[in-house]
């Protein structure tokens, strides 16, 4: 399968199970940001963001002006956050958190429509 078709379908459907999950249960979402303060659950998820972003940005690096450009600016929109959480911890954590809050609804709902979209173009459901 090609590379391209595949973390189409990985990060399309990783975003619908992630909406479906905040939503059936907000209290998850504050318990993330909870867990952000203490400072080995903060190195382990920043670990792993880098480690996604970066095989993400390995293997699909493709910037071409197409649905395929979303997931190489999500492998590094992955690997700008777990640096960003290794090098300022404390103001990153301040700063997703004040996004989180303020467009939470909004969000959620962007999440939803590209997870949509994303297996939409890997499945071709409605057609172009």
């Amino acid at each position: 399968m090609d590379n391209s078709i595949f973390l189409l379908k990985f990060w399309g459907w990783y975003l619908i199970i992630f909406f479906f999950v905040l939503s059936l249960n907000p209290k998850r979402i504050r318990q993330i940001f909870q867990d952000l303060r203490d400072e080995k659950f903060l190195i382990i998820f920043a670990f792993i963001a880098i480690l996604v972003g970066l095989i993400n940005i390995l293997v699909h690096n493709i910037w071409e002006l197409s649905a395929i450009l979303i997931i190489t600016l999500i492998g590094w929109g992955s690997l700008i956050i777990g640096l960003s959480l290794f090098v300022l911890p404390k103001q990153t954590v301040d700063w997703l958190e004040a996004i989180n809050i303020k467009i939470v609804q909004l969000l959620y709902l962007l999440l939803f429509l590209l997870g949509l979209f994303l297996l939409n173009t890997a499945y071709h459901i409605i057609p172009a």
